[in-house]
């Protein structure tokens, strides 16, 4: 009867709608998201460096591991680019420069870290193993904010004959020497991991967030 015959109207037309446009939310990633991830990594990293220094410093024993030691620093080559740099220098720098210097030191300082004597105890043992993998996702991410960026990436620390990274300086003459320079890479590391924190917290600044774009899709029934 007529109920049929609505029934049938509708559905046919139905079946000749013209196809519907969708709107598709799309969110582009740009280097802004890059950059506060390797910012709070770097934060992590600080939190990190306080526990394990202090374990091994107490691992090294005296004086190392007493509040007011503070040595000059030795004059023979330098295991990590100093951290010790005139802040005007370094604000300076052109946002390219300054990663760059992040991304050499951090290769230098995880090369250094994966040699020091770890012959101690199993929880420091555990705590270098966790803070060099840690610190090998901080480089990782240097590069990505780098190449969101456009910059390209420096060369890494050099290899040695063998294949694996070179250590700068050589190795020290004697245990009280090594025992220095394990010190001053752990204070050079923590004095660069202040900085750049500061560093990516202006980068994070001047970089837009990410860029949300609509795209009509044609959807047909």
């Amino acid at each position: 009867g007529d109920s049929w015959g609505i029934f049938t109207f509708l559905c046919a037309a139905l079946c000749n709608l013209p196809a519907l446009p969708a709107l598709n939310c799309t969110e582009e990633l740009g280097p802004g998201r890059s950059i506060q991830k390797t910012y709070d990594l770097t934060r992590y990293l600080e939190h990190q460096l306080r526990t394990l220094a202090g374990t091994y410093l107490n691992y090294l024993g005296p004086p190392f591991n007493e509040p007011d030691f503070n040595p000059p620093r030795l004059a023979r080559a330098e295991r990590v680019p100093s951290a010790t740099v005139d802040l005007d220098l370094w604000r300076g720098l052109t946002d390219n420069a300054r990663l760059a210097a992040n991304y050499r030191a951090y290769s230098r300082v995880l090369c250094s870290l994966r040699a020091l004597d770890a012959q101690g105890t199993a929880e420091l043992r555990h705590r270098l193993g966790h803070f060099c993998s840690s610190l090998q996702g901080l480089v990782l991410s240097i590069a990505g904010v780098m190449s969101s960026l456009g910059y390209p990436l420096p060369a890494g620390p050099p290899a040695s004959p063998g294949g694996a990274p070179a250590q700068p300086g050589g190795a020290a003459p004697n245990d009280f020497l090594k025992k220095m320079d394990d010190f001053w890479l752990l204070k050079e590391l923590q004095t660069w991991l202040w900085r750049s924190a500061k560093d990516f917290n202006r980068l994070k600044k001047k970089v837009p967030p990410a860029v949300v774009t609509l795209r009509m899709e044609a959807r047909g029934f």
